[in-house]
């Protein structure tokens, strides 16, 4: 069948999390917009947040609550129980169906404070500030080695690569074509190929208003590309509407890089399908 990529959406919150929509809305949204495969992607305990992550108490109630969605739909949709992990999570990920691995803190090496470095300018900037003395491209540096850490774990996925990019519009913070960013990112990129890691092609940032593109960047997934590597679209959904967000114009702008295919993630694993 064509298109196998539009029928599957696996990083998706509910509300046990940060999303929108508890998990029956969104498995009805699916069902509705005809999709085979729902992946919920709750992000795991991480034990200094309050403030996104679920606590131990909701990730119980998160996975009786799939474990109930598996079954009901049963035949119509195929639920995954997966699980979006942090380097910085003390959550199992071999106990889900699959698992992203995601970066979402730089800790600063002078306090030892955790800086969420994808929601709001200010925390960035105090990351900046406080803990690099001022240099945006030391953040830089420790969040991909950060991302290289977790792409040595060999997630399932491997989450929005350059998700450091995320607040940084017009190059506010860092320059995103400085040789030191680039050299940082090459550095992770390399490692993940060495871990055959799966990259997403993730729309979610755009969906949100925060960026015009995609993480990863078209330069990143083109030497990606010459590395061998996969990848799979996501859409990083917080609420129902945005399952597959953007989802047509990523698989073009593969074809574009020359990509020939990507993989989609179901009830039997990850498979290719033609771009």
């Amino acid at each position: 069948m064509a298109k196998e990529y539009l029928l599957s959406s696996v990083h998706v919150h509910s509300k046990l999390c940060d999303g929108k929509n508890t998990p029956e809305e969104l498995a009805v949204t699916a069902w509705k917009q005809g999709l085979q495969t729902l992946g919920f992607s709750g992000h795991s305990h991480t034990p200094h947040d309050i403030e996104y992550c679920m606590t131990n108490a909701r990730t119980q109630l998160y996975r009786a609550q799939v474990a109930k969605l598996k079954e009901r739909y049963t035949g119509k949709l195929d639920i995954l129980c997966g699980l979006e992990w942090d380097l910085l999570s003390d959550d199992d990920p071999a106990a889900y169906d699959y698992w992203i691995g995601s970066t979402h803190y730089v800790q600063g090496p002078r306090t030892g404070k955790y800086y969420e470095i994808d929601w709001r300018e200010a925390d960035l900037a105090a990351c900046i500030q406080e803990d690099f003395d001022g240099d945006g491209l030391a953040v830089v540096e420790a969040y991909f080695a950060n991302v290289a850490a977790v792409a040595a774990k060999e997630p399932t996925i491997l989450g929005h690569f350059d998700l450091i990019k995320k607040v940084n519009a017009g190059n506010k913070f860092f320059d995103e074509n400085d040789e030191r960013y680039t050299a940082a990112a090459d550095k992770a990129l390399r490692t993940a190929a060495e871990h055959r890691c799966v990259l997403e092609v993730n729309t979610g940032a755009v969906y949100r208003g925060f960026r015009k593109d995609f993480f990863p960047s078209p330069a990143l997934l083109k030497d990606w590309l010459a590395l061998g590597g996969d990848v799979v679209i996501t859409a990083d959904a917080h609420d129902a509407r945005a399952l597959t967000f953007g989802f047509e114009e990523a698989a073009a702008q593969l074809r574009e890089l020359g990509y020939q295919r990507v993989l989609v993630l179901g009830r039997d694993g990850l498979v290719p399908a033609a771009l």
